[in-house]
């Protein structure tokens, strides 16, 4: 790979920059008021593959049916030998612990995507997991908690034995 000099760098992160601002330009026809939002390009990538419609605001799911809006999805995702995660998850109290667990309930589906640490915008792998064997699974993890609110997370190994795989860029389904 060739050193970039000073002027080459600060070229090409003009070009980054540009194209960024282009990238919100057209978001901002369809709607999305924020490309930056931290994790909604991955979660663009997943909705595209899976073919769902992607929810853009914070607050809910991340994804619906694109025939039905009222059957949502849940995206969590990682890099090759990461752990996907649900912050915040509250232990206790009670209300705020049933609060924290509709994330996972709410959902036809939660999907886990793997992806590439070399391509960190390539999918290597997506499992669906089924909202009542991820809840068995967070509810193991708050239980065990010392914290009160905590972060519970899911390797892929752990989706791998749980879920299916729902998209790989290593073999054909």
């Amino acid at each position: 790979m060739p050193i970039r000099t000073t002027m080459n760098k600060k070229k090409t992160l003009e070009e980054i920059i540009d194209l960024v601002v282009h990238a919100q330009d057209i978001a901002l026809e369809v709607g999305i008021p924020n490309i930056l939002q931290p994790g909604l390009v991955k979660e663009m990538i997943i909705a595209n593959i899976l073919d769902h419609d992607l929810i853009t605001s914070k607050r809910g799911a991340d994804a619906c049916d694109p025939h039905d809006h009222s059957i949502k999805y849940e995206y969590l995702t990682c890099y090759e030998g990461g752990t996907g995660q649900l912050d915040r998850m509250f232990k206790s109290p009670q209300d705020k612990r049933d609060e924290s667990l509709r994330r996972i309930t709410r959902n036809k589906a939660v999907f886990l995507a793997v992806f590439l640490k070399a391509k960190p915008l390539t999918v290597k792998v997506i499992y669906e997991i089924s909202p009542s064997t991820m809840l068995a699974e967070a509810e193991r993890q708050l239980d065990r908690s010392r914290n009160v609110i905590s972060h519970v997370g899911f390797s892929e190994k752990w989706a791998s034995d749980n879920g299916k795989v729902v998209y790989s860029t290593e073999r054909i389904l």
